[in-house]
């Protein structure tokens, strides 16, 4: 027999173990994360009476993979729209997290007299809360369209470019042992510029391609284009200087702005299910007895820190961002662990040998513990609110819910404040985008133009720098016209001058920001190609700018390329039947709901529901195969399946959604006790059947019986019509679930 590579040998170890322990710990009703890190200990070196794994890299490079499936999962629900109404909840929570957590965490190393690079690790590492833990609890505790897991997603995101700067950061102190703020700016600013690049870029791009092949797409089709999207993307953050991870959810993000988006997350589903059970499966395996023992008290001080101190900070970050309490508790509560950022934080550590070697099993015993009361912590928000929280002092309660709904800002503030954000966005959008033109330009255009024009002496000719200079500026020119003259309305800025009188001190900068941000870009690429003096350069910088400031055919160009980007951005709301005014999006919501065939709903028309009498939702429209009925007739008939579109707040929408999308708590029925018996009978002469047709036999009425063949001689007849006629000779098969005698048919 052939030998087989390890990894068949190790994948039937994992999966097998980690199959039979989730069937057991979903008996037991526990969360089934916690499934796979038992069985990971139970197949990992530190457990010698059980089937190990024979080649643990092969195993990294599979939990890697199941990180990135779990993180494009993750941006698949994740949306740019909900980013933006939570975005300072995500940067004020994780920030204050960050900062309590640090100072906290590394009062905690010094308290247990490890040494100073150990406090600093240590603060970082429990900084970091471990998304794909949180996101799976979610899954297990079915809570994903909770409206307070929407916070807790901004948060994470925040935190995971948090991570990515810290590593920078930390990378920075361990060579040069000390802090490198400008190297951290210069991170800080490569990871913003990249992630405009890659939204503007995908959102503009994929949308447009998937519309393109959405003919000739089928599921399987589909799965391979989204996976070989999600990895394109993990590939070119990985050159960027980026994790996998964040890459992976970079792809999903954009690709959840698609009306696609729930037909990949369906298909890619079980295959995060796998690569993400070996992932888990892989943490469990990095349990170590002997560790635990011999540092059981740093590891339960520590683990007692990140579920008390951590679930504290991240609700009072949420309670500063202005959200109210109970969604302050909710979100908190998630926020009670570390997870695989602090593993890649230690192994930096370890990595610069600048840490204690056992401060990584400790940190994996830590994360480990708290795993497992993630899910608790997340179940006891609620009774804590309910229990505890309303029997707070009612001045307490009442300070922070008039903090949570007070007025922030005045008329004059609001409307300088939206002037500043229209125009300074535009300045961050079109001059990452103009950066990231010239980058293309410089990389690849110039080299294949030097290439291709070439002097007698053998160095780069004028026309290939003049041709590369104006296809460059030509492909500018919209996005330079965007950003110096775009939203530029010169009526509105003299009402605003007029009526405010500090504007000026406000309205003049930003507009010489842009103007000169524009001359800044025409002057780098005739620069970059042509190497003329800077007299020069600004002239015909200048003239540039000019050209594109006065250019209907870059106005027009600009303005298609903005309705094309819009169009895909709002791509997957346009699905909707409607879309629910601003001032109701705090208190309602619209959701997709699909009503599964075990529910109680299935068959009932449509007004015997009682959705709006018991549930306080509204049914606006029915999706059923290819077809959508707008504001259903209160007759139609709920079929499985149905894709229904209501509306309503967050407790009424969980509610139905849980009396709608109801699961068998099997997944295979057995039906063997309603067996079908067969029965032969054959047809004899002075049988009462010869010359009898099938209906006439009455066998369904009488026997609760079905003829299915009837063999003739040679011949036979599968499924005979009705009016088959019965003749002497002929075998006669019949089913039927009861018991009866042959005798019975013979008298017949």
């Amino acid at each position: 027999m052939s030998s087989l590579p390890p990894i068949f040998l190790d994948l039937a170890v994992i999966l097998v173990t980690a199959g039979v322990i989730t069937v057991v710990f979903k008996w037991l009703k526990q969360p089934l994360v916690l499934g796979y890190i038992v069985a990971g200990f139970f197949i990992g070196p530190y457990f010698p009476w059980f089937p190990g794994v024979a080649d643990d890299s092969n195993i990294h490079v599979w939990s890697d993979i199941g990180i990135v499936f779990l993180m494009f999962a993750l941006g698949l629900e994740f949306s740019i729209k909900k980013l933006k109404k939570v975005g300072s909840t995500g940067a004020i929570t994780a920030l204050t997290e960050l900062f309590f957590m640090f100072l906290i965490g590394s009062s905690v190393g010094r308290i247990l007299g490890w040494g100073g690079m150990d406090c600093i690790f240590l603060g970082c590492m429990l900084s970091i809360s471990s998304t794909t833990i949180i996101i799976k609890s979610f899954d297990d505790l079915k809570l994903k369209q909770q409206k307070f897991t929407g916070t807790v997603t901004a948060v994470l995101v925040v935190e995971d470019i948090i991570a990515v700067l810290l590593l920078v950061l930390l990378s920075t102190i361990s060579v040069s042992s000390h802090f490198n703020g400008g190297e951290l700016g210069m991170s800080l600013v490569k990871l913003v510029f990249f992630l405009i690049v890659w939204f503007t870029f995908g959102i503009y791009l994929i949308p447009t391609f998937l519309k393109w092949m959405r003919r000739h797409m089928t599921e399987e089709t589909l799965c391979i284009v989204a996976v070989g999207l999600c990895f394109a993307m993990v590939v070119m953050a990985s050159y960027a200087g980026f994790s996998a991870a964040l890459g992976a959810f970079v792809m999903g993000a954009i690709l959840a702005e698609t009306i696609e988006a729930d037909t990949i997350h369906r298909i890619i589903t079980p295959i995060k299910n796998l690569f993400g059970a070996v992932f888990f499966v892989s943490v469990g395996m990095l349990v170590d007895p002997q560790i635990l023992v011999k540092y059981i008290v740093p590891i339960l001080v520590i683990a007692i820190t990140v579920i008390v101190f951590k679930s504290t900070a991240a609700t009072a970050g949420v309670l500063l961002s202005g959200k109210p309490a109970r969604t302050a508790i909710q979100s908190g509560f998630c926020f009670c662990q570390i997870g695989e950022f602090s593993f890649i934080i230690a192994g930096l550590g370890l990595s610069f040998h600048v840490i204690n070697p056992d401060l990584y099993p400790i940190i994996v015993s830590v994360s480990i513990l708290t795993t497992f009361v993630t899910p608790y912590m997340i179940k006891a928000a609620t009774p804590f609110y309910n229990n505890v929280y309303l029997r707070f002092p009612q001045g307490w309660r009442m300070a922070l819910d008039r903090y949570s709904s007070q007025a922030k800002s005045s008329g004059h503030e609001i409307t300088v404040r939206k002037f500043l954000k229209r125009h300074l966005t535009a300045v961050l959008l079109y001059g990452t985008v103009l950066a990231a033109l010239f980058v293309i330009s410089m990389s690849f255009l110039k080299p294949f133009l030097n290439a291709t024009f070439v002097t007698a002496s053998g160095s780069a000719s004028v026309w290939g720098n003049i041709i590369g200079m104006a296809v460059t500026l030509t492909i500018m020119a919209p996005f330079l016209w965007a950003i110096a003259v775009k939203n530029v309305n010169k009526e509105r800025i003299k009402r605003l001058l007029a009526t405010y009188e500090y504007s000026r001190a406000v309205v003049f900068p930003v507009l010489l920001l842009r103007y000169f941000i524009a001359v800044f870009f025409v002057g780098l690429v005739i620069g970059g190609y042509i190497h003329l003096a800077v007299g020069f350069i600004l002239v015909l910088a200048v003239f540039a700018f000019m050209v594109i400031r006065f250019s209907r055919r870059a106005n027009r160009f600009y303005h298609r390329i903005e309705n094309r980007f819009v169009s895909n951005f709002n791509q997957r709301q346009a699905q909707q039947s409607f879309k629910i005014p601003a001032s109701l999006e705090k208190n309602f919501y619209m959701e997709h709901v699909r009503l599964t065939q075990f529910s109680e709903f299935v068959g009932c028309r449509l007004c015997d529901s009682g959705f709006r009498q018991n549930y306080g939702i509204n049914v606006v429209s029915i999706e059923r195969g290819e077809h959508i009925y707008d504001l259903p007739d209160k007759d139609t008939i709920l079929m499985p399946q149905d894709r229904l579109t209501v509306i309503g707040n967050e407790e009424q929408i969980a509610k139905f959604r849980a009396a709608v999308e109801v699961e068998s708590e099997m997944l295979i029925h057995d039906h063997s006790d309603n067996e079908l018996n067969i029965y032969r009978l054959e047809v004899k002469e002075d049988s009462a059947l010869s010359g009898t047709d099938i209906i006439r036999s009455e066998f369904q009425r009488k026997y609760h019986a079905m003829v299915i063949a009837i063999e003739r001689g040679k011949d036979y007849m599968l499924n005979p019509p009705a009016n088959a006629v019965f003749t002497v000779g002929d075998v006669v098969w019949l089913v039927s679930p009861d018991e009866l005698s042959l005798s019975a048919f013979e008298k017949h």
